[in-house]
Formats: C-alpha cells, sequence, structure tokens
C-alpha cells in the first residue's frame, strides 16, 4: 500500500492511497460470500450459486460497490498507522478502481491548524475577590431553621414570625377597589427575606377577620423615566399561623448539618466555610473564563466548519440527555441555535490549547496517565491497571493535555483582585458620563 498526505490549506489535508489487486483480495472474496448469501438463479437454491458462476455474472457490479467500503475502511487503517488525527467526517473525494490491477482513493479530512499563538502570557486579568457579609450566613442560618420549623394557628399577629392567609383586593389611591383585582386565600409569610416592610408593620396586632392596607411602589428599573406605578392593596386575614421554631439540640444540629454541627456555633463555622469555598470557587471559574476569553479574543480565527459542526452536534445530545434525566421539555430547534456561538468558541479554544501544548512543549505521557488511574483507582475501587487501560482508550489524555494548560496559563498571567461592588459602580458610573 502506497499513501501520500497532500496539505490542501492549515486545516484541510487529502490522502492519496494506492493499493495493488492482491492487497485487497481477502476483502473482495467476503464480499462475494456476502453477496452470495442473497442471490438466486434458476436450477439453484437461494446462496448455493457456484462462486464460479457468480463472478461471471455479477463479478464487476459486486467488486465496484465492494471498492468504496474498502476504501472508506483502508482510510482508518491509514489514519491509525500514520496517527494523521481527522477532526470531523472526512470525505471520499476520488475513488480508481481496476478489478484484478489496483484501487486507488483520495479523502479529504480536516486537521486542527498549527497556528502561531500571541498573547498568552504575562496577560493582566480581572479577579473579583467576593465578600462573606454576616448577613448571608444568617439568612441562611433563617432559612435552614425555618425549614424545620412548624407552625400553629392562633388568633393574633403579634410578631413577624407568622404566616397569614388573607382575601387581597387591589384599590385605587382612594380605596375604591379594582375590578378584577381581588387574590383569595391568599399566603402572607411576614418572616420572608424580601417580604415589604409596611405590610409586616400593617398587619402587626391584627386578628382573624381583621383588615389592614399596605402600599408600595414598583421600583424596578424603566428604559424611560416613566413615572413608578403605585400599587395600594386592602388585605382581610382569614388565618394567622405562629412559627414554632424547633428546639435547638446537638441531636438537631448533627441532623440540619449531616453531622458536621453540634452547635449554633459550629453550624455558623460551617455555612460560612461553604460561602467562601464557594466564593473561591466562583472566583476562579470568572477568572479563568475571563482569561480564556481574552486569549481567544487576541488569536481570532475562522474553525473548521467541520469541527465546529462535530462539537455543535456533541453539545446538543449532552443537553438533551441532561433535559431527559431531570424529566424537562426540551425545545431541539431552540436550544440547538442557542448552542452555536458556544460550539464554535469551544473549537476556536480547542485549537489555541493545543498549539499553545505544541510550542510550550507541554505533553501528556504514561507516568502522568498512571497518577491519576492510581488517584481515582484509591476512590473507585478499581485495579490501576483497568483503569490506565480506560483512559488509554478514552479521550483522557486530551482532558489532561488542557488541564496541563491551564495550570501553566494560570502560573503565567496575572489574576488582579478587584472588589466587583465597586467595579459595578465604578462602570456605571462611566457609563453615565457618556
Amino acid at each position: 500500500m502506497e499513501s501520500k498526505v497532500n496539505v490542501i490549506s492549515s486545516s484541510e489535508h487529502e490522502i492519496e492511497v494506492t493499493l495493488s489487486y492482491d492487497e485487497i483480495k481477502p476483502e473482495i472474496e467476503a464480499a462475494y460470500k456476502e453477496e452470495r448469501k442473497k442471490i438466486t438463479m434458476p436450477g439453484f437454491r437461494k446462496g448455493k450459486v457456484p462462486m464460479q458462476m457468480l463472478k461471471k455474472m455479477y463479478g464487476d457490479a459486486i467488486e465496484y460497490q465492494a471498492s468504496e467500503k474498502i476504501a472508506n475502511s483502508k482510510f482508518w487503517t491509514v489514519v491509525e498507522s500514520e496517527n494523521l488525527n481527522p477532526i470531523s467526517t472526512p470525505a471520499l473525494t476520488d475513488i480508481d478502481f481496476v478489478p484484478g490491477e489496483k484501487l486507488a482513493f483520495k479523502v479529504k479530512y480536516e486537521v486542527k491548524p498549527e497556528m502561531e499563538i500571541l498573547d498568552y502570557k504575562n496577560l493582566k486579568i480581572d479577579k473579583p475577590v467576593f465578600k462573606l457579609r454576616d448577613e448571608d450566613v444568617e439568612h441562611e442560618i433563617e432559612h435552614l431553621l425555618k425549614s424545620k420549623a412548624s407552625f400553629e394557628e392562633t388568633e393574633e399577629i403579634t410578631d413577624k414570625k407568622h404566616k397569614i392567609v388573607v382575601d387581597l383586593q387591589r384599590v385605587d389611591s382612594e380605596g375604591n377597589a379594582l375590578e378584577g383585582s381581588k387574590n383569595e386565600d391568599f399566603t402572607i409569610d411576614l418572616d420572608a427575606h424580601n417580604i415589604n416592610k409596611e405590610i409586616i408593620d400593617s398587619a402587626i396586632g391584627k386578628k382573624v377577620g381583621e383588615n389592614f392596607n399596605f402600599s408600595f411602589t414598583d421600583e424596578r428599573p424603566s428604559e424611560d423615566d416613566s413615572p413608578k406605578e403605585e400599587f395600594h392593596y386592602d388585605a382581610v386575614v382569614k388565618k394567622i399561623e405562629k412559627l414554632v421554631p424547633p428546639e435547638q439540640t446537638e441531636e438537631f444540629f448533627k441532623s440540619l448539618s449531616n453531622n458536621k454541627a453540634t452547635s449554633m456555633n459550629e453550624l455558623r463555622e460551617m455555612i460560612s466555610e461553604n460561602f467562601k469555598s464557594y466564593y473561591d470557587s466562583q472566583s476562579e471559574n470568572i477568572f479563568i473564563n475571563s482569561l480564556l476569553n481574552e486569549i481567544v479574543t487576541k488569536n481570532d480565527f475562522d474553525p473548521p466548519k467541520g469541527y465546529i459542526d462535530f462539537l455543535h452536534k456533541n453539545l446538543l445530545e449532552q443537553e438533551k440527555q441532561e433535559a431527559q434525566r431531570q424529566k424537562r421539555p426540551f425545545d431541539e430547534k431552540t436550544v440547538k441555535e442557542q448552542l452555536k456561538p458556544r460550539a464554535e468558541w469551544s473549537a476556536k479554544w480547542q485549537i489555541i490549547s493545543e498549539n499553545i501544548a505544541r510550542i510550550e512543549k507541554i505533553e501528556v505521557n504514561d507516568d502522568d496517565l498512571r497518577v491519576l488511574a492510581e488517584k481515582d483507582a484509591a476512590q473507585t475501587g478499581l485495579s490501576v491497571e483497568k483503569m490506565l487501560t480506560y483512559y488509554k482508550s478514552s479521550n483522557r489524555s486530551e482532558a489532561l493535555l488542557e488541564e496541563k494548560v491551564m495550570d501553566f496559563l494560570k502560573s503565567n498571567n496575572v489574576a488582579v483582585d478587584v472588589d466587583p461592588d465597586e467595579k459595578a459602580k465604578s462602570e456605571k458610573k462611566t457609563k453615565k458620563g457618556k
């Protein structure tokens, strides 16, 4: 077998392959045997036509039909032996089959182009530092305690630790009922985090059967300077339930924290650590995404279309499977359109990442895979050798290479800590000044 790779462009190659008839003879004979099972002729049962007669009557047709399948098969043989790495579905562009003599064919395929990557080191990238606020911790504690609380019916609202059922009527500024705007049996949790303070103040002291009024202004920002809409309501109390907090025993805190806390102080400390861990994770993710976006922007290019399509299809399938797992509706047409920019960006980043690895000589070797296999084997209970075999047959090497590139980029660029609230205020001020 002879093969030659022609470079059409940085992202498109073509391979020419020529095989002698003797080299493909086993596949030709297999094609005859397969077709023989299907063919009937006068005087012979199905599948029993003599081979010589079959070749004489249908030889050219069977061999020409088999030649394309053989070409596709031999292409992947060359891919493996020559380590060609096509990144999308290859296309058979030419085939020249001469029975008894040769099979020659050409296949075009896309590759990840080699590029000179610019400005991927020594960048200064903002990294938001989220501050832990005491009120966030207290709100979470309140939420957890409330989830374990009970309610008992009572006759009077004495404080905000109550839940009430009311008939709610919207009225105008003069107190006249607005037609079609009555809500019966409407539940109001006076202890809710975002409850309007006027509702609490107006409701406290009321009993079942009594009414109270409250108003509020819609504070949502509008695109124009139109006046804010005012809302006025009259509420009639139909039912009052007082919140009964749970008894705060050691066992209670254990059950609430999955055995990680035995007291309120320990619960508060655990929640604080959870918030810090979450904030640190979010901060790191935002920094990494900003860094990668900056590098892609500085090295923008048009990735191979077939590669974009390949990633697009994979992303769509992942979303479809996730929707099925969560048993939620899936609008394939809408999701497919939404995923297009993500697929294109991913294609750009994957190609840039591999070029950075090439330039910086970042590699994944068997030792790297073995270290990972030993770590994962300890967690899964599988043997190291089984994990290693699986990693070598899957794309784990590619994922590990990308992780190494990420570590390199984080080490060779500068994270500039910023206060996200102050940055937002500054950007808002700048926007107003324009």
